[in-house]
């Protein structure tokens, strides 16, 4: 089975290819324009983006929609992780500016992915993937991308950040793998 993928973020679509093996995920086309994310939860930005991309080329569609909850700051940045610091603003200056907001006295935040099928004009299937974790006092790590470098996830107790975990350690945990493992469940009973 194909699966374009919605997103123009070549870090996600290798994850995802990874992720949703052995089933192929293929970039979303040249010239397909992404609706804006204007939702206010993960939920309705991915089925969105995965409607308006099965519409348009034809094809079933994946999105996500992802991001870091901070609990201190009442669930933010949340949807607007990846322009947090602004709208142009890179991977470094949103984290910079969570690692500044986020208090030292609750440091819980959570990754949390929303991941929708869609087929050209029909079925949409949404599923979840959540990631509960500790922010950390500074960024370590050269692996992953956006908040990885400060996410210290609870289900491991070696100290380690997301982006010091190799990438079968990170999709055995992170809210990306249990989103993705969750869909292809849900499609092999689909299909059955």
């Amino acid at each position: 089975m194909e699966l374009v993928l919605a997103t123009r973020n070549p870090h996600k679509l290798r994850e995802f290819a990874g992720l949703l093996a052995p089933l192929r995920v293929l970039p979303l086309p040249d010239g397909v324009e992404l609706p804006p994310e204007t939702g206010d939860t993960f939920a309705e930005n991915a089925v969105d983006k995965a409607r308006a991309v099965a519409d348009v080329t034809g094809m079933t569609a994946i999105a996500d929609d992802s991001g870091i909850a901070a609990a201190a700051l009442g669930g933010r940045p949340g949807v607007r992780s990846a322009r947090y610091a602004g709208e142009n603003a890179t991977d470094e200056e949103n984290l910079d500016k969570l690692l500044r907001e986020v208090p030292g006295d609750d440091r819980r935040v959570a990754y949390v992915c929303a991941l929708a099928f869609a087929e050209p004009h029909g079925l949409v299937h949404l599923v979840e993937g959540r990631c509960e974790g500790t922010l950390a006092a500074e960024p370590r790590g050269d692996g992953g991308f956006g908040y990885d470098p400060a996410f210290l996830p609870v289900d491991r107790d070696d100290g380690r950040t997301m982006a010091e975990l190799t990438p079968e350690e990170k999709d055995a945990i992170s809210h990306r793998g249990r989103a993705a493992r969750a869909f292809l469940a849900w499609l092999e009973e689909h299909r059955a």
